[in-house]
């Protein structure tokens, strides 16, 4: 084996021995995976465009307010008060991904990631399109800056800044809702200062990202890439290169046999496919995203040479090695088990979880008050929130004590997917009392139905 290639692994495919950027071009993909991830991607970014505009009742169906906390997934509101299940619910996807990628690999990382679809989907179609096949790319990178060249990377920036914005606008939506982007567009920008500088940063990045960084995003910023060592086995579904019947690689001689040598022809065809610039005869490697653009490209290479598909497939290390069947193992069984508790448990906690969630709590700084007919009086904050989209009127009834709730204010209506706070005085005669601090429970009702039961403290004398 050659020099070069016994140094594959010192540094990544996208630096040379300098730690210089090695600009990317790689050839156009085309093949039956292709087709079906282009497919694919079709449906992925209809559906990432069209949650947005999606309404359950009047309301987003897809909400994700980091400013305010509050979410909204599929028509269920989550408040700061469900932190507990937001928690779960990541911990939930972290088992999930480790589970995974302990099966599949990167499967997700290059037929779901939104990466990879506006990358190679998008954006590089568009390149294809305006500045030609790789080869001409790299002619025209080269030559100097001509009229054509200067009007085709023009053309080609604008259109990549202009998607960039439509991509950062939706991502807004998805924060602030469609419905509050249409005001910040079509408002006085004055009114909407922080929105439109969001609007400009985000496509700023996308622009940044999909125009210059690439694929450096996958190979040096995302942490999954790197997480492929602890996650994968010898088990693991990847995208392979099977040695044992490509190796030794050699040129191909005209009406040669292949009963004796390898299939492996040695046409570079997977490495001058590969959008990250690797060659996947060197194994697995953390720049391989699974997009299966050298499978294509070495099958369509097998044809040529009426030798059978599967030079490069999807297969494990081990089913590469001694053949057979992808197996089911302790390790996968425990993830398996591990996810399957985690999705019950939280399934369960959002069947139980209550629409209408109360805070109460004895005023802090004040003491109890008592009437000259043996009466005690406490006062207490009320705070309430309403993960509902519809107004919900409630009132306050002591359990298990004989007592008066005095509300502070009119009638208590919790606003529909809002908060209500206000105070109240709880009245309770000293002879149903026991102690200095006393349990009390007070029940939310609307209408018949007892919404929650809040238990807190109720002080007295001695």
């Amino acid at each position: 084996m050659s020099e070069e290639k016994k140094s594959f692994r010192d540094s990544i495919a996208t630096t040379d021995e300098h730690g210089r950027r090695l600009w990317i071009y790689p050839t156009k993909p085309k093949g039956k995976l292709y087709s079906a991830r282009t497919y694919f991607s079709w449906v992925l970014l209809l559906i990432l465009f069209g949650l947005p505009f999606l309404k359950i009742d009047g309301h987003p169906a897809m909400l994700l307010n980091i400013i305010e906390r509050k979410f909204i997934i599929f028509g269920i509101v989550f408040w700061p008060q469900d932190f507990h299940l937001f928690v779960l619910a990541t911990l939930t996807l972290v088992v999930f991904i480790v589970l995974f990628t302990s099966v599949f690999g990167r499967l997700f990382c290059g037929w779901a990631c939104p990466q990879t679809i506006f990358m190679e989907m998008v954006f590089r179609k568009i390149e294809y399109l305006i500045e030609g096949s790789a080869s001409s790319q790299k002619r025209l990178a080269a030559a100097p800056w001509t009229f054509s060249k200067i009007f085709k990377k023009t053309l080609k920036h604008s259109i990549f800044f202009g998607l960039s914005f439509v991509i950062g606008n939706l991502l807004l939506a998805y924060i602030v809702s469609i419905d509050e982007l249409v005001k910040i567009i079509t408002d006085p920008p004055s009114q909407h200062m922080a929105g439109l500088g969001f609007m400009f940063l985000f496509s700023i990045i996308f622009y940044g990202v999909f125009a210059w960084f690439r694929e450096q995003a996958c190979t040096v910023v995302c942490p999954y890439g790197r997480l492929q060592s602890v996650l994968l086995d010898n088990n693991s579904i990847i995208v392979a290169y099977d040695h044992k019947r490509g190796e030794e690689r050699k040129i191909v001689k005209r009406n040669e046999d292949f009963s004796n040598r390898g299939h492996c022809i040695d046409c570079f065809a997977c490495v001058k496919v590969c959008p990250t610039g690797i060659d996947i005869r060197n194994g697995t490697q953390l720049e391989c995203v699974n997009c299966t653009a050298c499978i294509d490209a070495c099958n369509s290479v097998m044809d040529k040479v009426n030798l059978p598909h599967g030079l490069i497939r999807y297969s494990s290390g081990n089913i590469i090695e001694k053949g057979g069947q992808f197996k089911f193992t302790g390790r996968i069984l425990g993830y398996t088990i591990g996810l399957t508790f985690l999705l019950t448990l939280m399934t369960v906690l959002l069947v139980t979880r209550s629409d209408i969630e109360a805070t109460i709590l004895r005023t802090s700084g004040t003491l109890y008050e008592e009437s000259d007919e043996g009466i005690i009086r406490n006062l207490y904050n009320l705070s309430v929130v309403n993960k509902t989209f519809k107004d919900v009127p409630i009132e306050l009834k002591l359990k298990h004590k004989d007592g008066k709730i005095i509300l502070v204010g009119n009638s208590a209506v919790v606003p529909l997917d809002g908060r209500f706070e206000t105070v109240f005085f709880i009245e309770i005669s000293k002879e149903e009392l026991y102690s200095t601090n006393n349990v009390i429970t007070i029940e939310l009702i609307s209408g018949n139905e007892v919404l929650e039961e809040v238990t807190t403290n109720f002080m007295g004398p001695r």
